[in-house]
């Protein structure tokens, strides 16, 4: 059964649960590797092709259609599947009978956050956050080289793989009040280690 709140209680949506004490022997171990192979190849597929797409084509719609197509099957995979089973977390919009729009977060909790491994985690993170910067960076070379009919394709690639990360950045930290919680502490820890710093210092 899904849950409504934001990241409460244990997660049962979660299909394939493991042994708990199988997780913590196999901490480092790959262990979706099919999950973690798709949550780059449909990324770094796009990325490949709007690079190399005037060496594999000369049709600007043919490029532009498969790049699309390779964002849409990455953020549907991001989100419904490699999220789940990699870092067991999991987000979605829902629309309510008023028609008011709300975010929706999932996350494991207690003993099934030790089924999640490392590597994968890592693989996770690293393939959710490096792809979008890889995007905004073709936004701004696209503008600087007046490549103005690719600018809708890496826009979409900013958007398509922008709303993956903000998800699950979501879900990792809870909400947005908790957001600026950790802002606010983390900048009062900083000023305060700089004032004893500075008094032990005197």
């Amino acid at each position: 059964m899904m849950r409504l709140d934001d990241n409460d209680d244990d997660v049962s949506l979660f299909d394939a649960e493991e042994d708990t004490g199988k997780g913590k022997s196999k901490k480092n171990k790959i262990k979706h590797p099919v999950a973690s192979f798709f949550h780059l190849f449909f990324r770094m597929s796009a990325i490949l092709v709007y690079l190399l797409c005037e060496l594999l084509s000369s049709s600007f719609i043919a490029c532009m259609v498969t790049i699309i197509l390779f964002l849409s099957a990455d953020f549907w995979t991001v989100k419904n599947i490699t999220g789940r089973l990699m870092v067991g977390l999991r987000w979605w919009n829902q629309v309510d009978g008023d028609g008011k729009s709300h975010w929706v977060f999932e996350s494991r909790k207690g003993n099934s956050k030790q089924l999640v491994s490392d590597s994968e985690s890592r693989i996770f993170w690293l393939g959710l956050v490096v792809c979008p910067v890889i995007w905004v960076f073709f936004v701004f070379s696209t503008l600087f080289s007046f490549k103005i009919k690719w600018l809708a394709v890496v826009i979409m690639g900013v958007v398509l793989q922008g709303a993956n990360l903000y998800g699950y950045v979501r879900c990792k930290v809870g909400s947005r009040t908790n957001l600026k919680n950790m802002a606010t502490n983390y900048f009062g820890r900083q000023f305060l280690k700089q004032a004893m710093t500075k008094q032990e210092e005197s």
